[in-house]
């Protein structure tokens, strides 16, 4: 399901979900073919732009006798909408996925996006699907790289690695996967032949480390093996060492198969 609840007059109007219906209704402008209805700002905010958008589509493009400007999920007017997107993967694909993300983290993730799953192999429409949701919940759709706790909780956590004093907080949580710990950071300083021991904080401030980082764990620690057995729970447990936030991120893989045409 692209969209969780109603959208459109009289309807529940998530944000995420007017988002997503806005981004859609952007895509198929030019199927609308109306030069007085404007590129909508997917805001999330029900309008009379985004009101007019859903009846020019269904009456114009579905050739529907009327419109109650009211969409549903999985109704005829989602899958006509998602039939108008492009082929192959694009920003505004990402955008739908995660429809509360602001342009400018779009923008500054997108394209090391692409290049990260092409150079690791993430490349099936499920293995994306998973993907992209889960770095999606771990990131709050791109707002943060770095945990917002201290990280003093991983305090002497010998699980982790955490065996010097200060570790908690020089090890926290970082990347759009959160990858934490002193072991986890040695484990990719090697891979990479770059010590980030010496300087995590790039782990987070560098856009291209920080989705870089986030599709090495998804490789080296199997989780790639669990989306392709559609196992959401095994993969969130495999990330998260538990279930914390389950349910948006079943949310979030939803969306994601619908535009990926799962």
């Amino acid at each position: 399901m692209c969209i969780s609840g109603s959208v459109g007059r009289g309807a529940r109007n998530d944000l995420a979900d007017v988002a997503a219906v806005q981004i859609l209704l952007n895509q198929n402008l030019a199927r609308i073919g109306e030069p007085t209805m404007p590129r909508l700002n997917p805001d999330g905010r029900i309008g009379p732009n985004t009101l007019r958008g859903i009846e020019l589509f269904e009456t114009r493009v579905m050739k529907l006798p009327e419109s109650d400007q009211l969409i549903v999920p999985d109704d005829a007017t989602i899958q006509a909408l998602l039939a108008g997107l492009e082929p192959g993967p694009t920003k505004e694909k990402l955008a739908l996925v995660l429809p509360l993300a602001s342009n400018n983290r779009l923008d500054l993730y997108y394209e090391p996006l692409k290049a990260g799953m092409t150079k690791y192999g993430i490349t099936t429409a499920l293995q994306a699907a998973h993907f992209l949701a889960q770095l999606g919940h771990e990131s709050m759709s791109f707002l943060y790289s770095e945990e917002i706790a201290s990280g003093a909780a991983y305090e002497g956590r010998s699980d982790l690695g955490n065996t010097q004093p200060g570790d908690g907080k020089r090890f926290k949580g970082r990347g759009l996967i959160q990858l934490t710990g002193r072991a986890n950071y040695a484990a990719y300083s090697k891979y990479t032949g770059i010590d980030y021991l010496a300087k995590p904080e790039l782990v987070s401030t560098d856009p291209v480390v920080a989705v870089d980082v986030s599709c090495w764990f998804w490789k080296d620690r199997g989780v790639d093996k669990l989306a392709d057995k559609d196992d959401v729970k095994a993969v969130t447990r495999r990330i998260n060492g538990g279930f914390n936030g389950l349910d948006d991120r079943m949310q979030k893989l939803r969306r994601a198969k619908a535009v990926l045409g799962l």
